[in-house]
């Protein structure tokens, strides 16, 4: 079996409430294995038989709107590629709180990424990169003050996205690596 991470986006924010006991019950109903919440944001770590994460990605958001009536995205990496995705970030220099890695649900095209700059300049001083189904950004100034917001993003990206800072990412992929 291999060991994923589903990171979901929209879940405890406006009326998407849910608690982690009820997710990890949910996962454990439709066949997933070793299923543990990391903070309390919608992070899975599961075991399930190889298969394309995209696959997986699809069969989450059908498990949401099922079971808890609810329209969410879940972003599904390995292990390896939580690992990549770390090791891959370009704003080593910034702070953990404050960059952050947008797990996207597909790879968007550099003619999307560069509408995204150029649609951006001006707004703040975020800095932004491309990486491997993710959108890279370094929040100088603090998340909270930003005007750069995922629905900005995943709109000039044309797919989904939700975001986590380096700091969860490592504690992530350290409880992946203790399994």
């Amino acid at each position: 079996m291999t060991c994923y991470v589903a990171f979901f986006g929209s879940i405890n924010v406006g009326s998407n409430r849910i608690t982690m006991a009820d997710l990890r019950w949910a996962f454990a109903r439709e066949g997933f294995e070793d299923v543990e919440t990391v903070v309390a944001s919608g992070n899975v770590l599961f075991a399930f038989d190889d298969r394309p994460t995209d696959g997986l990605e699809e069969m989450l958001a059908f498990l949401m709107l099922d079971r808890f009536d609810m329209q969410s995205f879940a972003a599904v990496r390995t292990r390896d590629e939580v690992a990549q995705l770390v090791a891959a970030n370009p704003f080593a220099d910034g702070e953990d709180e404050q960059v952050h890695a947008l797990l996207l649900s597909s790879q968007p095209d550099d003619a999307k990424f560069a509408q995204l700059l150029a649609d951006h300049a001006g707004r703040g001083r975020e800095r932004l990169a491309m990486g491997e189904r993710a959108l890279y950004i370094d929040y100088v100034d603090g998340v909270g003050r930003s005007r750069l917001t995922n629905a900005f993003m995943e709109k000039r990206l044309d797919c989904r996205g939700t975001a986590r800072n380096m700091r969860s990412l490592r504690r992530i992929l350290a409880r992946m690596d203790e399994r």
